[in-house]
């Protein structure tokens, strides 16, 4: 039974240590010497890190084996353990496409072959047995010059049967030396009539106001409650919505205590701005969405009714849901069905009632 969405989680980073450690054993022995046997490799991969770029270099391990070639390997267990160990109905995968491209073409090159990239994510995400909802985000990278960055919203913009939003990625703390860059690029994303998310108040250093009216959700989020209450108000008016993954802020040693994010939800439901919980990188922090929401409630930081209200918010918010309500209500209509108007009994009812 599929009921949850999730909003926010990259490719790179949903890779199960396990699965990983199955592919280097094939592919990869080079790798593989470096640790004695699985359980140094998953100590290793899904330790806390100090900060956020210490913890980003793990994504660069990953995205180094997702190629053209391997993605379907990767994608096709991706979708089903969300399937069976998560009953997700949605899932919207994120990730930089250029940064999957072979290395030794040039950069037109490569700008060129991203939209296989797209392609192969795309097809290797429908997967028939695991029947989820599933579309991409392709983000914009700090790490590229803003020609790449480009390219990957024109072609966002011309996948929309595949590609839901665009993003920025890449650590929220050094987007300031080119936030003219980062305007520019949103606002010609708005104009060809894309979604928009983005990284942004991750970190206390990864504050920047000018962004926010650019974005129609907001990925993490967490400094805006926690630091500057006093933008909740414009966030609300916005109808943007916070996409809160809580493993992350211990991971990336971004929060010490995952207790300080009751403020977070406490002063945004006040405010009345929507909260989807997200795993972020299910793979590098070995967890499922179902153990977040969990986490929550065995620390006391949300209670069920709040839970419910979150899960519901990630369908109103999800770009490319397709449906008008969420699975739960539409499960919910299948199996107690309203009974129709007027509608004549049949023989065997009127033999019943007879009787």
């Amino acid at each position: 039974m599929a009921l949850y969405a999730e909003l926010h989680r990259h490719l790179g980073g949903s890779v199960v240590p396990r699965i990983l450690w199955g592919y280097f054993e094939r592919h990869s022995n080079e790798l593989v010497k470096g640790f004695g046997n699985y359980q140094e490799f998953e100590e290793f991969y899904t330790k806390p890190r100090n900060t956020l770029e210490e913890y980003l270099e793990l994504h660069t391990l990953v995205e180094s084996v997702q190629t053209i070639e391997t993605l379907p390997y990767f994608i096709y267990r991706l979708v089903r353990g969300a399937y069976i160990f998560e009953n997700l109905a949605y899932l919207e995968l994120r990730y930089t496409p250029y940064l999957r491209t072979p290395e030794h073409l040039s950069q037109s090159e490569r700008i060129d072959k991203m939209a296989e990239i797209v392609d192969v994510v795309g097809k290797s995400s429908k997967v028939s047995e695991y029947p989820i909802v599933t579309s991409q985000i392709l983000c914009m990278h700090t790490r590229l010059p803003y020609e790449v960055n480009k390219a990957i919203v024109d072609l966002a913009a011309q996948n929309r049967h595949y590609v839901c939003a665009v993003d920025v990625a890449g650590g929220d703390s050094v987007y300031g030396d080119r936030m003219d860059e980062w305007i520019e690029l949103y606002e010609y994303a708005l104009s060809v009539g894309l979604n928009t998310t983005g990284h942004l108040y991750e970190t206390k250093d990864g504050c920047h106001p000018e962004l926010l009216p650019y974005l129609m959700r907001i990925g993490h989020g967490i400094q805006i409650p926690l630091q500057y209450p006093d933008l909740l108000k414009d966030i609300a008016r916005r109808g943007q919505c916070l996409e809160v993954c809580p493993t992350t802020y211990i991971k990336t040693g971004t929060l010490e205590d995952i207790r300080e994010l009751k403020l977070v939800f406490e002063r945004c439901f006040d405010a009345g701005v929507d909260i989807a919980i997200c795993t972020d990188n299910a793979g590098l922090h070995n967890v499922r969405l179902p153990f977040e929401y969990e986490n929550l409630l065995t620390y006391d930081i949300i209670g069920f009714e709040m839970l419910q209200a979150c899960q519901d918010a990630a369908f109103r918010h999800a770009f490319a849901w397709p449906y008008g309500e969420c699975p739960a209500l539409l499960l919910d209509g299948l199996l107690h069905p309203q009974p129709r108007k007027n509608a004549k009994e049949t023989p065997a009812l009127q033999g019943k009632t007879n009787r």
